[in-house]
């Protein structure tokens, strides 16, 4: 049986500008198509791979940065939120292993499973 235990978990409060210091980070061809504020930080979709900027400590200046290539994606899930639910939730498996996103209802659950879909079903 497949191991499910979860390696890395991120909540996403709503969609944000693409943060402008992005773009250092990206390959030639590359290119930023959407963001997702989190707590304190964001994450960005491009067309190659998903980004997430994790600040730590304190002060945040020690920044550690996530990328996952769309290609190390195997499967993906993604739940609404219900009546009670306060966050709807994508799971990824991947290479790696587990990774879980709750999504705030700010953010759409479709428009986001859509940008996986897309990038992911090239």
């Amino acid at each position: 049986m497949a191991d499910t235990s979860i390696i890395l978990m991120w909540t996403f409060i709503a969609e944000c500008p693409i943060p402008k210091d992005v773009t250092n980070l990206l390959v030639p061809g590359e290119e930023a198509v959407a963001a997702y504020r989190t707590i304190r930080d964001s994450a960005i979709f491009t067309n190659k791979r998903l980004i997430v900027r994790d600040a730590q400590g304190i002060t945040g200046k020690k920044v550690e940065i996530y990328s996952l290539p769309y290609t190390s994606i195997n499967m993906w899930s993604t739940e609404n939120a219900g009546t009670i639910d306060f966050n709807a939730e994508v799971e990824l498996w991947t290479k790696a292993g587990h990774i879980k996103v709750n999504l705030k209802r700010e953010v759409d659950i479709r428009k986001f499973d859509n940008l996986l879909s897309r990038f992911i079903l090239k």
